[in-house]
C-alpha cells in the first residue's frame, strides 16, 4: 500500500534560498563563477570548481538532458511506485537530481539523453520543487 503523506521536503538555508525563492517564482536559478566561468549547482557561497567566492545568480534555460536514473518500485512518502530518480544534465552544465514526470516510468519512456524542460509543483507555501519532463 502507498505512503499517502508528504514527501520529504528541503529546508531552506541562507545559502539556498535564491534558489527556493527561484523555484517558487518558476525559475531555475543557478550560480555562475566570475573568475573561471563555471555554473554549478547545488547553491553555495564559493565556486566548487576554483574556490573563488565571486559569484553570481542567473536563471537558468530550464532545458536539460536525462543522464542517468533508477525507476522504484518502493513506495515513498508522497510518491506513488513506479517512479523514476533520476540525474539531469542541464544545458549550463551542472547535473541535478529530480524526478522525471509527466511521462510513463518505464526503460522505453526513459530513454538516455532525451530532452527535458524544467516543470514546477508547489508543495507548500515555502517549497516548489522543479521536476523535469519530456520537451515539448
Amino acid at each position: 500500500m502507498a505512503d499517502h503523506r508528504q514527501r520529504l521536503l528541503p529546508r531552506p538555508t541562507p545559502e539556498t534560498a535564491h534558489f527556493w525563492n527561484g523555484t517558487r517564482s518558476e525559475e531555475l536559478r543557478l550560480q555562475k563563477c566570475g573568475d573561471c566561468n563555471k555554473s554549478y549547482f547545488p547553491p553555495r557561497p564559493f565556486c566548487p570548481n576554483c574556490s573563488s567566492r565571486d559569484v553570481s545568480i542567473f536563471v537558468a534555460s530550464g532545458r536539460a538532458t536525462l543522464y542517468s536514473y533508477v525507476i522504484s518500485h518502493i513506495p515513498a512518502p508522497g510518491l506513488e511506485p513506479p517512479y523514476s530518480v533520476a540525474v539531469v544534465t542541464l544545458e549550463e552544465g551542472p547535473r541535478m537530481m529530480t524526478n522525471i514526470v509527466d511521462c510513463d516510468q518505464t526503460p522505453q519512456a526513459l530513454t538516455l539523453d532525451m530532452p527535458l524542460e524544467v516543470t514546477f509543483q508547489a508543495q507548500n507555501d515555502e517549497i516548489t520543487l522543479p521536476f523535469f519532463k519530456p520537451a515539448g
